[in-house]
């Protein structure tokens, strides 16, 4: 039987870089500059050292290589906004799927700040092995540049040229479908969007997913903390909007608190709606109804594509995740529609 790939021989001893420096009859370190690429080998000799190595079943680790090549067993993530419970949880993912193998994690916060996200990037793009951007904020232009600098990098939550950049995204858009849909089916035909950043793609995304079904929709921009959904929920209400969706859950929980004190019962005069599913969803009043993205997933995933290219391997992949819907109380029938209960439990985005 044939060597697997977790480099295993006969009786399952792992094969070693020894044995395959004794059956191709060779020194160690000429196996080691074979298959960290150098091409400094005699071709002929280097072909039968790969050759070897594939027999054997021999693959070196990703850790193995990079100390070959003086690497820092480092990488670094920048994130928009570490306040915002999205992407603690992706960081915190990203992070213990790292340190299996054996890697630690810088991590960097631009605060919204598009300009203080690139002096960051450069920063630590000096102390690393590889960069996950986390919905980076930069512009297109800016971001070509940075992946064009040779450096293996993963957008995640955000696609940069595709097929050349690695990227690891949640189908935003399929999100708010099915919003739309579940909020048709409880009558709502007013409906207000809390926007996010103006450079959030996955703002991007779903407004361009509520254009395309509802494209008389109240738009209002807004931002991605609860302050400012507070700020702009009377808007919502003035407008005459029987539902409001919300950018993220922080939104809709400041949304929530204005619509409160203005004394809008929710949901039997307002329906709200978050995006992301924190773990405070499941405790603000009324419960709220959200999008669940797949967080940890995603930072897992994100290493994942990371560590082949670290690898070698991967530099173009792309990975789309699916969100799901999640019912809860803070959703129900438009007014003047009879019935305002719904049904509590979890929906497919699709």
């Amino acid at each position: 039987m044939s060597a697997k790939r977790d480099s295993s021989g006969a009786g399952g001893r792992r094969v070693t870089i020894a044995d395959v420096a004794r059956k191709a009859g060779v020194s160690r370190a000429t196996v080691s500059r074979v298959l960290n690429g150098q091409d400094t080998v005699d071709p002929v000799l280097a072909g039968r050292v790969r050759q070897v190595s594939r027999r054997l079943g021999y693959h070196p680790s990703a850790i193995a290589q990079g100390l070959a090549r003086g690497a820092s067993h480092t990488i670094g993530v920048v994130v928009p906004d570490l306040a915002n419970p999205f992407f603690p949880e992706v960081v915190k993912a990203l992070t213990v799927a790292a340190g299996k193998d054996g890697f630690s994690v810088v991590v960097a916060d631009s605060d919204e700040d598009p300009e203080a996200e690139l002096r960051l990037i450069q920063d630590v793009s000096r102390r690393v092995d590889g960069l996950v951007l986390c919905s980076p904020r930069a512009g297109i232009a800016d971001l070509r540049r940075v992946v064009r600098k040779g450096l293996p990098t993963v957008c995640t939550n955000r696609m940069v040229d595709p097929p050349l950049t690695a990227s690891v995204t949640i189908d935003s858009g399929r999100g708010m479908q099915a919003v739309i849909r579940h909020l048709a089916e409880l009558g709502h035909r007013r409906i207000a969007y809390l926007a996010g950043p103006p450079s959030s793609s996955s703002n991007a995304d779903r407004l361009g997913a509520l254009e395309r079904s509802l494209p008389d929709a109240v738009v209002i921009p807004t931002g991605s903390k609860s302050q400012e959904g507070y700020a702009s929920a009377a808007a919502a209400a003035e407008a005459g909007a029987t539902a409001v969706i919300c950018f993220n859950d922080l939104v809709a929980f400041g949304a929530l608190a204005r619509l409160r004190t203005l004394g809008v019962a929710v949901p039997a005069e307002v329906s709200v709606v978050g995006f992301d599913d924190i773990p405070a969803a499941d405790f603000v009043h009324p419960t709220l109804t959200t999008v669940r993205l797949p967080k940890a997933e995603l930072g897992r995933t994100s290493w994942e594509v990371l560590r082949d290219q670290l690898g070698g391997h991967g530099a173009s992949a792309s990975v789309r995740l699916e969100p799901t819907l999640v019912v809860r109380e803070s959703t129900g029938k438009a007014a003047g529609v009879a019935g305002n209960a719904v049904a509590v439990g979890e929906r497919a985005g699709s």
